[in-house]
């Protein structure tokens, strides 16, 4: 695995921006470093109108499959841990349901995505084992992100008084 991270070149746009800017070299929980680092440009976007946060999400999801499956290539490893713009777009879709902005809710996003994304549960353990290329990178994250912004939502808005 040391081998592919060489192949990395972060003069390279696709390559900077799959590894999530370089987060996703942090060398203990890439996955999680590349979800933390999610968190700042999540910010940015909610200055947006949601419908134009939406259209970001969607293509960021679009480029996202070109730009993993590149640098998958490149690194001449599937899905290898460094590679965390799939991480990224699905805090992004995560953090959409937030009922509010607080950090204690962010935190509960985050850590709501980092599970569904570690353990996998059905279907998105499915779609981590059946769809490949980039594609097959992205899919797994963005569907654990719906079900994390499903899970936030119900929490945020149907729990008596929500978690906070």
């Amino acid at each position: 695995m040391a081998a592919a991270k060489k192949r990395l070149n972060l003069r390279n746009p696709w390559h900077l921006l799959a590894t999530g800017f370089g987060s996703g070299l942090f060398p203990v929980g890439p996955g999680t470093a590349g979800s933390l680092a999610a968190i700042p440009f999540w910010l940015l976007l909610t200055y947006l109108p949601w419908q134009v946060y939406s259209l970001v999400v969607m293509f960021s999801i679009c480029i996202g499959v070109y730009l993993c499956h590149q640098t998958a290539k490149d690194m001449r490893v599937h899905d290898h841990g460094s590679i965390v713009w799939d991480e990224f777009v699905g805090m992004w879709i995560t953090l959409m349901a937030l009922p509010t902005n607080d950090w204690q809710w962010v935190v509960a996003g985050f850590v709501v995505f980092r599970i569904l994304d570690i353990w996998k549960p059905w279907p998105i353990r499915w779609f981590d084992r059946n769809v490949h290329g980039g594609m097959g990178i992205m899919i797994d994250d963005v569907v654990a992100g719906v079900f994390a912004a499903a899970i936030i939502y119900l929490i945020g808005h149907y729990w008596p008084l929500g978690l906070f």
